[in-house]
């Protein structure tokens, strides 16, 4: 039988050969553990992304078994993931960015009241001069009962839930419920939010005869020209001298420190320098225009001082600038860029350190990773008795510099003072820790403000609240036999030990309840303040040399 051969039938065997020679080829590239997914896999090797991370994502999200929400699992792999690197580098979640940023910017859209929870109700302390609830009539004193429609007195509703209610966009209504005494129905009101200023100055007085003293909270956007301001008007009280409380100073904005460091340093002198990966530096230098290039100047610090508060002090010890008094700082020494996402969602990451004029680094030391150790290494300083002995802080000498005066400083773990100042135990008795840490010493200055109220209002300067509270010459007893009554008993000894630091402190809290709001409180606390008594000497020594 004679068979035709047709195209297919010569083909067949051709392509049955190359089969077998491309299978022993791929069996010799693959060996034993040759499968179909192993093809796959090196079929579609190049399409691969280079990033492991990215490609790993894009796999859950298309291939995953069960559908997933990615921006959800980014969300808690992106905490972690910063975790590892430095302890002050961050990821901030978008619910979170107003809460964070809001103190720094300088405003937010409120009612303009300072208020507080000593029990589980809302109680005015002040009212914002011209400020949106000043308009609509609430007044120092006042207890919020109602907002909008809903009761909130007495439900212990967390502080923060109730600065949520109270807050809104500008232009917006909120209706208020006050409690006011000697009148027995609720007054009602509506405010009108609007924009409230945040103030990081918290207090600047005249403090003693030609010593200034301004407590900065924290490096805002405004406090340049708030200190501007604030010095201005001291000089004008006859201010010549200056204390600077930095005191609890966390940080904020690095320009702002360098634009205050400016006011107080000469034209030419370094302030700040930063270096990069690249070891490529910025230079940051005194432009000869600042309003307190003259002003004899004393810092307060203390080892919750950070970032800003380092700076500052830092280019002021290194030029030979002032006094810088108190105890060691933090040691901060990592500069932040705030870098935003889409979602409104931001990281805060590390990508310079900052060195002071002499060349220190006061960045303390770490481990990457170990946030938790990091932030132990305050508590260590306590147990090492660094609070309360100078002689416990070891520097090395490798970190040592001199100023161009001549005065030996370290780096290597934040700024340590000139002049050392203690932690201060010694009026805390047991009797006084209970009435403090009861709440009883706070909760006694909002009863007295009450019956006070009318003379309090009638508060415009210090010198007015020292005449009021030197009128009441029983204070301290009367707060005893409150106490009594909230359950602490009396113990005589402890009572004694404690009269300066009790005094000091209801007379700091009623007059905080006062329009001099904090100006009040640091005015009164200054004399049980060592720190403060010792700037005082420090400064009036310096004008007698």
């Amino acid at each position: 039988m004679k068979y035709r051969n047709s195209r297919s039938t010569i083909l067949f065997p051709l392509l049955l050969a190359a089969g077998v020679a491309f299978g022993l080829l791929l069996g010799r590239y693959v060996g034993r553990n040759s499968t179909a997914s192993q093809l796959r896999t090196l079929l579609t090797a190049a399409a691969q992304p280079s990033n492991k991370l990215s490609y790993t994502l894009s796999l859950l999200e298309n291939r995953y078994v069960d559908p997933l929400s990615i921006d959800s699992l980014t969300e808690r792999v992106l905490p972690m993931l910063i975790d590892e690197l430095d302890p002050h580098s961050m990821y901030i979640p978008a619910e979170e960015m107003a809460q964070i940023n809001e103190p720094l910017e300088g405003e937010f859209d409120g009612i303009g009241v300072m208020f507080n929870m000593a029990t589980d109700t809302v109680i005015v302390l002040s009212v914002i001069s011209q400020g949106p609830s000043d308009r609509a009539g609430v007044r120092a004193g006042d207890r919020i009962l109602v907002i909008d429609d809903s009761l909130v007195a007495g439900r212990r509703i967390p502080q923060d839930r109730i600065v949520k209610r109270l807050r809104g966009p500008r232009g917006s209504t909120v209706k208020l419920g006050l409690g006011r005494q000697g009148i027995a129905d609720p007054v009602e009101v509506e405010v009108v939010r609007d924009k409230i200023p945040i103030r990081s100055i918290e207090s600047a007085f005249r403090i003693a005869d030609g010593v200034g003293y301004v407590r900065l909270g924290q490096f805002a956007r405004t406090s340049h020209a708030e200190l501007v301001e604030a010095i201005g008007r001291l000089r004008g009280e006859g201010v010549e001298r200056l204390i600077f409380d930095l005191r609890g100073n966390s940080g904020g904005y690095l320009d702002q420190a360098i634009l205050i460091a400016n006011e107080f340093l000469h034209e030419g002198q370094l302030i700040v320098y930063t270096e990069d990966r690249n070891h490529e530096q910025m230079r940051e230098y005194a432009d000869g225009t600042g309003c307190a290039q003259e002003m004899d100047v004393a810092v307060l610090i203390d080892e919750q001082s950070a970032s800003s508060s380092e700076i500052l002090a830092g280019a002021l010890q290194d030029n030979d600038r002032g006094t810088i008094i108190g105890r060691r700082s933090f040691g901060k020494g990592l500069v932040q860029q705030q870098i935003p996402y889409p979602d409104g969602s931001a990281l805060r990451l590390t990508t310079a350190r900052y060195y002071t004029p002499t060349g220190r680094s006061i960045q303390k030391p770490y481990v990457a990773g170990h946030g938790a150790e990091y932030e132990e290494e305050l508590w260590d300083r306590y147990r090492r008795n660094e609070l309360f002995e100078a002689d416990s802080i070891r520097f090395a000498d490798s970190l040592r510099r001199v100023t161009p005066g001549g005065k030996v400083v370290y780096g290597g773990g934040g700024i340590m003072p000139d002049v050392f100042v203690p932690a201060d135990t010694t009026d805390m008795t047991k009797y006084y820790l209970e009435v403090a840490g009861r709440n009883i010493l706070y909760r006694y200055t909002i009863e007295y403000a009450d019956r006070h109220r009318a003379a309090l209002d009638g508060v415009k300067t210090l010198d007015d609240l020292k005449r009021l509270l030197d009128a009441d010459g029983g204070l301290v007893d009367d707060f005893v036999r409150y106490a009594a009554r909230k359950g602490v008993a009396p113990r005589p000894r402890d009572i004694a030990r404690s009269r300066r630091l009790i005094e000091a402190q209801l007379r700091a809290y009623i007059g905080r309840n006062t329009a001099l709001e904090d100006n009040g409180f640091y005015a009164n606390i200054y004399p049980v303040d060592r720190v403060l008594v010792r700037a005082v000497e420090c400064l009036n020594e310096r004008k007698d040399d």
